[in-house]
């Protein structure tokens, strides 16, 4: 009798831990659910929209499990045999113009919010984000272009272009512009800079010139006291190209002059010195990238 009794009772201790199994189960399936809604958040628009119009034609529909169901959304009932246009017992309305409606008054909601801020739906493109594309665009095309340029004359000892977070820089060594402490332009500079003045003559942003000088002292008595002012002269002589010569906007032009202050190269070369002694012409980017 005592051997049976232990034995039950060894049997219902061991029953009580079955629990176990459920509260593992319970812990996996909270698992896949949080895994699932993760997943979830990472927002796919096209993928978004397809499961949204297919919850709603199955939350909308009859055809659950249960017979002559009115579906899960109240108020909404579909026809036999339809599956889309579902409509409303209140107006008829078709599920494509509740969506409609929808959007509509939340983006009526958010412009009573904030009067200065345009309501922007989930892929909505504003027009801070055209502007962007249509100069990035623009920017790039033209770069393209002086790229080519560059290649069809063979002058990439001379000239270079390129692509930095301020806009397209244009580098022209003093060679092909000037000569040596001077700030005439040459006649070898005046092909390259008609084809730069019918590039520029088609962009609507601001165009910077800014001359650079090695560190060479000026020779005493010469025209230019300092670097400073030899630079400066340079950059004046290219913008005068542009506006006098070529007739260009005066207005879309700034010039600066950085003498020696900022180097590409060292200037303990000759080869170093020579790359320091330089006009950029850099096209900037008036718009900003739009946040994401």
């Amino acid at each position: 009798m005592r051997r049976k009794s232990r034995t039950r009772r060894g049997q219902s201790a061991e029953n009580h831990e079955r629990w176990l199994i459920t509260y593992s189960d319970l812990i996996t399936l909270l698992l896949i659910f949080f895994v699932v809604m993760y997943a979830m958040s990472q927002v796919d628009l096209v993928k978004y929209e397809s499961l949204s119009e297919t919850l709603q034609t199955t939350f909308r529909s009859g055809d659950g499990q249960l017979p002559k169901g009115s579906g899960i959304l109240d108020g909404a009932y579909t026809k036999p045999g339809q599956t889309g246009a579902i409509n409303t017992k209140k107006d008829g309305a078709t599920g494509d113009q509740i969506n409609a409606k929808m959007n509509k008054m939340q983006a009526n909601a958010a412009q009573d919010a904030d009067p200065n801020k345009q309501a922007v739906m989930i892929g909505q493109i504003t027009e801070k984000d055209l502007a962007f594309r249509k100069q990035e665009e623009m920017l790039q095309q033209t770069m393209s272009v002086i790229q080519q340029y560059i290649e069809d004359n063979k002058l990439h000892d001379a000239l270079s272009v390129t692509d930095t977070p301020k806009g397209i820089e244009i580098r022209l060594s003093d060679r092909l512009l000037f000569s040596l402490g001077r700030a005439e332009l040459t006649s070898l500079a005046t092909p390259t800079l008609d084809k730069l003045a019918s590039l520029f003559s088609k962009l609507n942003t601001t165009i910077s010139i800014e001359g650079h000088t090695d560190n060479l002292k000026m020779a005493s008595g010469g025209r230019f006291k300092d670097n400073w002012a030899l630079s400066a002269e340079r950059a004046l002589s290219v913008l005068r190209f542009f506006v006098d010569e070529k007739n260009l906007d005066s207005a879309q032009f700034q010039i600066a002059g950085y003498g020696d202050t900022r180097p590409v190269a060292s200037n303990d070369s000759d080869t170093g010195r020579q790359k320091n002694r330089r006009v950029e012409i850099i096209i900037l980017r008036n718009v900003v990238q739009p946040s994401t």
